[in-house]
């Protein structure tokens, strides 16, 4: 990514303008975003240890998820941080590599969520509709290269768009009406209007979007057909409880993402487009933790145990602690 020595470039940072209002505002900003923020590292990293620590929780199903709420931790942190310092700044400005940085691993990390969120989908696929030949199909070796592309491929596909828009010319103004580096602002201030980018970008987006959203309905399609059939009662609640928590993930991620960047042509008002990016970058990260533990006992008795297990080593250092003074 070549974003420096440019001579065509007289913009070296950009200013993030967040959410204009007073300094009494930003401070309520700031300690609703760091609460935000606090809660998804807890929810997700609690998630995260659940799966490694609990041998019960030693499957596919649960392996992806312990992956998908790390990347979770990660994706937050790629804006929030940011958002953070720029609501006690007077500045809000970024550099002009910091700002295309933020871009890259913000989006990147976006596209890995969509790329889990469809293997999460298949493997509830094979699981349900394919149970014999599930141990066959989803093996260690399978799921650990699933798991290899979910990360790799974000970092991979949007190495294109991320160089285009780099590559446009930047001379002025440099003030960007959004609280993250987002490509539809950086692309409207550029000098020049390239429509080729524009329209490869959004090409781009409505091919992973639409692709990815539709393999994941098709996959809940089929499962849902299968739990209909199925004679249990008890069954039918498991599969469906499970299936309706991810689906529920697949909503609140892509209907957001959906809106805002398959047709970024359409001009949303600022304040959509603002109030949508938050959605999708902070208040579903926020919410997943809950989404896939509420419904889930597997996962709920892992937590308490995680939970306990943090109590009782906690006991027992104060405990140590008290017979070191004595």
């Amino acid at each position: 990514m070549n974003v420096s020595g440019r001579e065509t470039n007289s913009v070296s940072h950009f200013i993030l303008m967040g959410f204009p209002s007073s300094p009494e505002m930003q401070l309520l900003y700031f300690g609703l975003f760091l609460v935000a923020y606090t809660l998804t590292l807890m929810g997700n990293t609690a998630i995260a240890c659940a799966v490694r620590w609990d041998w019960r929780l030693h499957t596919p199903m649960y392996i992806l998820l312990g992956n998908f709420s790390f990347l979770e931790i990660c994706y937050v942190t790629t804006t929030i941080p940011n958002m953070l310092a720029n609501f006690l700044s007077a500045s809000k400005s970024i550099s002009f590599v910091s700002c295309f940085a933020q871009f890259y691993f913000f989006f990147s990390l976006g596209c890995d969520e969509g790329f889990f969120l469809c293997i999460m989908a298949f493997d509830r696929y094979l699981a349900i509709c394919r149970p014999l030949h599930y141990p066959h199909i989803m093996t260690k070796q399978l799921y650990t290269g699933l798991i290899i592309f979910g990360w790799s491929g974000g970092f991979v596909l949007f190495l294109t768009p991320v160089i285009l828009i780099s590559q446009l010319p930047y001379c002025g103004p440099n003030t960007i009406n959004h609280f993250i580096c987002d490509p539809v602002p950086l692309m409207m201030l550029s000098c020049s209007e390239d429509t080729t980018t524009q329209f490869i970008y959004s090409t781009f987006n409505a091919i992973f979007m639409v692709g990815t959203f539709l393999f994941i309905l098709c996959s809940y399609a089929l499962v849902i057909l299968a739990v209909l059939r199925m004679p249990s009662a008890a069954s039918k609640h498991k599969a469906f409880s499970t299936c309706a928590s991810h689906l529920a993930v697949v909503i609140l991620f892509f209907g957001s993402v959906i809106v805002t960047y398959v047709s970024p042509g359409s001009r949303h008002p600022v304040e959509v487009q603002k109030i949508v990016t938050l959605f999708y970058s902070v208040i579903t990260p926020l919410c997943n933790p809950l989404i896939y533990s509420l419904r889930n006992k597997e996962m709920k008795a892992a937590l308490r145990k995680v939970m306990l297990a943090r109590v009782i080593r906690k006991i027992s250092s104060i405990i140590w602690s008290c017979k070191l003074l004595c």
